[in-house]
């Protein structure tokens, strides 16, 4: 039957090639929590990841005269890991299509497996065509990463270790989601066994697909979806994964990149560990759960799905876990441009850590602040905001501004008054060869660039802002522009940090 995923899970092969991880308690964050949180470590996998328990219960599967001619699958990394592992294991041929954007550690560890790995695509959409059009031509026999009964059992086995690992009561258990394969097999099987403990799976603000879908009440396809967490960057999820989802799933949680990479920093504090973004989802969802309803004393578990992530994001990481944990405060003060002034304003700072300081001058009459300021959390930043503005001194909040923090801290006095019918736009695009080209050449060489900031803080994807001197009779043409693009964008014309020190 296709609805007994009990038995498909207890029967699913996997422990050929996986270990039962461990489910271990994480001591300082659930003492920050306030609550007992515990993370499954499929981080500790072969692979790194979980990938390879569904993709080696589907291959081991099949009729030996279908493997022998081959496998074929598209992926992000982990689950085209688990297929090479899996193809190393059974003595088969493997072909691997992985969107350019995945992280090189991916791709490298894929094609030490002695699997053939085919780049095509920047989302695994892209990948996902191209390795069916492969399929057809060379008679292989497609692998599909999340919607597959037999990949859903095989990840399912993750659920029945979990509660066989903590016999006692399980309040919530959060799992990242990206086509739902996972989740689907976890909440398949604990709702059997355990039906009071409750799914929730957690999902990127960009990368939504399944909130979206459970909304709607069908399956939605996102137009664009965020590259940072590229675990889970899926434009549509899974027929079969969704059907199971809306029976059995009880929330959905959507985060941040900055609360993602706040997760990542707080398993390394417990477990030496940095897990890649997708991999640190769960537990970003599990505290803004906590967070949202107050919730205390709870015993929560949190599957910690990957640890395949490329070293040069660590800085990236780094900065942003900052403000994901509430740590910085950035804020822009406006001053009176006249003497004393500076020393009153440091004053009523205090005796702060300041983390970044770009004054400059307006005008005769204001003097605009960009200031960085170590802080304990939100309730320490609003204290410092109302006690500037007690003081006289307008100051707003860029903390949550993702242009602030991302482009115009290292721009600050950049003002151009003279750059007429100004646009202002942020991008993200793959960083590979010739995607800035692309962006060029898309834009008519009558729209004068008048701004232009691009930082790479080791991500795999490009973030630029970029000023555009568009007349007011060609903003439809403009518009049409950014919609062919195809790059993933935001206006921040209005955004009164833009008007407070580049305009």
């Amino acid at each position: 039957m296709k609805d007994d995923y009990l038995e498909r899970v207890l029967k699913a092969r996997v422990y050929d090639v996986a270990i039962e991880s461990p489910l271990e308690l994480a001591p300082a964050l659930s003492k920050r929590l306030g609550n007992r949180l515990y993370i499954k470590r499929e981080d500790l996998q072969p692979v790194f990841s979980f990938k390879l328990r569904g993709a080696y219960n589907k291959m081991a599967g099949l009729p030996r005269a279908r493997l022998a001619r081959g496998v074929i699958t598209a992926s992000a990394g982990n689950h085209a890991q688990g297929v090479a592992l899996a193809s190393e294991r059974l003595g088969c041929r493997a072909v691997i299509v992985m969107p350019i954007t995945t992280p090189r550690i991916k791709v490298d560890a894929v094609a030490a497996r002695g699997a053939q790995v085919v780049l095509h695509g920047d989302s695994y959409a892209d990948a996902h065509a191209h390795a069916l059009q492969l399929k057809r031509k060379r008679g292989l026999v497609f692998v599909h990463p999340y919607d597959d009964p037999e990949v859903i059992a095989g990840q399912g086995t993750i659920g029945m270790e979990i509660l066989r690992q903590h016999a006692r009561p399980i309040d919530a258990i959060f799992v990242p989601v990206g086509g739902g394969g996972l989740i689907s097999g976890i909440a398949a099987y604990v709702k059997r066994v355990r039906p009071s403990v409750r799914i929730i799976g957690v999902e990127p603000v960009d990368a939504d697909a399944m909130a979206r879908s459970l909304e709607a009440g069908r399956r939605v396809k996102l137009d664009q979806v965020g590259l940072f967490a590229d675990g889970v960057a899926v434009k549509r999820v899974g027929k079969e994964t969704f059907r199971l989802c809306r029976r059995l799933v009880d929330d959905m949680v959507l985060v941040g990149t900055d609360e993602t990479c706040a997760a990542i920093k707080d398993v390394f504090e417990d477990t030496r560990v940095v897990l890649e973004p997708a991999g640190a989802l769960s537990i970003a969802g599990a505290k803004s759960w906590v967070e949202r309803h107050g919730a205390r004393g709870k015993t929560l578990v949190a599957v910690a799905s990957g640890a395949n992530t490329n070293f040069d994001r660590l800085r990236f990481i780094a900065e942003e876990a900052e403000v994901g944990e509430h740590r910085e405060a950035v804020l822009a003060v406006t001053i009176p441009e006249r003497p004393g002034s500076f020393r009153k304003f440091c004053a009523t700072l205090g005796a702060r850590n300041v983390t970044e300081f770009n004054y400059r001058i307006a005008g005769s009459d204001d003097a605009h602040v960009f200031v960085g300021i170590e802080v304990r959390g939100r309730d320490e930043t609003a204290r410092i905001v109302g006690n500037l503005k007690r003081h006289g001194l307008r100051t707003l909040d860029l903390s949550d501004d993702e242009m602030a923090k991302t482009h115009l801290r290292h721009m600050v006095g950049g003002r151009a008054p003279f750059a007429k019918n100004e646009l202002l736009y942020r991008f993200e695009f793959p960083e590979r060869p010739g995607a800035l080209m692309r962006f060029l050449d898309s834009m008519r060489g009558d729209w004068n660039i008048s701004l232009f900031h691009y930082r790479n803080q080791g991500a795999d994807y490009g973030r630029v802002l970029v000023g555009i001197q568009v007349p007011r009779a060609e903003l439809s043409e403009f518009r049409r522009f950014l919609k062919k693009l195809g790059y993933p964008y935001a206006e921040e014309t209005r955004n009164p940090a833009y008007k407070l020190f580049l305009v």
